[in-house]
């Protein structure tokens, strides 16, 4: 079993390294989402006692399934006898890269746009990735073409556009203030590796590139933009090389994304037969989307 201490923040896997963990109990999971309404005139009159009680209002409740991620390793019994350079057992050493490979896969389907299925005998459960959940806060660069659809349940995948257009510092602020006006704290860009390098032009298109030295050291270009002070808050940009889609671009507030384990990273040993050794590295688990509203997507975008 690997502990989820075990894959802190990495740069294979920014969006899931960032949610929060928690556990859940059957493969359909739900949670509340409640909002504050936003502030209005509020002035009563001195000894007034014709007082009525506010209308009450229940949060809503949200749910998701679990989806199950499995790799089986297999090894000969030469593999075990074997002294490879550079690694120990053949076995452990496989475990170990198929544990990175699964935590890439589920980089990649948190972030894809697909809503949750309960599955059946021929097809697997799926949990909604994260466009299935952003409703509020939509913007597409090529609008004619899109729209967002997403119902904020994550029953609904985003339709998306035909045809993308070139990510804008225009579009950028667009879902920045969207997101504040809706209450959203966002401090996350998350960008797929073109689109990365598209928002750091923008910077140099309008400043020249910077030529820093220090001391005797040689000169370097600084080239990058990873940090973006908006009107509404600081934003950290960060590239994700294992996006499911090379066209959206997150702004996302991670205080409000989880990962549900119904079953946490382990390793089942499986039947021996003849001489191969076989191992199942498995995991079951499902996103926890708990206020959409804190979060946004700039999508259909290109360099």
């Amino acid at each position: 079993m690997v502990s989820r201490t075990d894959l802190n923040i990495n740069v294979d896997t920014p969006f899931f390294s960032g949610c929060s963990k928690q556990s859940v109990d059957n493969t359909f999971f739900e949670w509340q989402v409640d909002s504050i309404s936003s502030g209005a005139v509020n002035r009563k009159i001195e000894g007034d006692d014709s007082i009525a009680a506010t209308a009450r209002v229940l949060p809503t409740r949200l749910g998701n399934y679990t989806q199950i991620s499995q790799y089986v390793n297999q090894t000969s019994g030469t593999d075990d006898a074997v002294n490879y350079a550079g690694h120990g057992k053949h076995q452990a050493y496989q475990l170990a890269k198929n544990g990175k490979r699964m935590k890439r896969d589920i980089e990649v389907m948190l972030l894809q746009n697909i809503v949750r299925a309960a599955g059946n005998s021929t097809t697997a459960r799926a949990s909604a990735g994260v466009p299935a959940w952003l409703a509020t806060n939509y913007v597409s660069m090529n609008p004619t073409s899109g729209s967002p659809a997403a119902g904020a349940t994550g029953t609904t995948a985003m339709t998306e556009s035909t045809a993308t257009a070139s990510i804008t510092e225009a579009g950028i602020k667009n879902v920045i203030k969207d997101t504040y006006e809706a209450g959203g704290s966002a401090d996350l860009i998350l960008a797929p590796p073109t689109i990365k390098q598209a928002i750091s032009d923008l910077a140099q298109s309008v400043s020249s590139l910077r030529t820093n030295t220090k001391g005797d050291s040689p000169a370097h270009v600084v080239a990058a933009v990873d940090v973006y002070v908006s009107d509404f808050g600081t934003y950290r940009i960060v590239a994700d090389r294992n996006m499911h889609s090379s066209e959206h671009v997150f702004f996302l507030d991670m205080d409000f994304w989880a990962v549900g384990w119904l079953r946490p990273f382990q390793t089942v040993e499986l039947a021996r037969t003849g001489d191969a050794h076989k191992q199942m590295l498995l995991a079951e688990f499902g996103l926890v989307a708990k206020n959409e509203k804190s979060s946004g997507i700039l999508a259909d975008c290109k360099a």
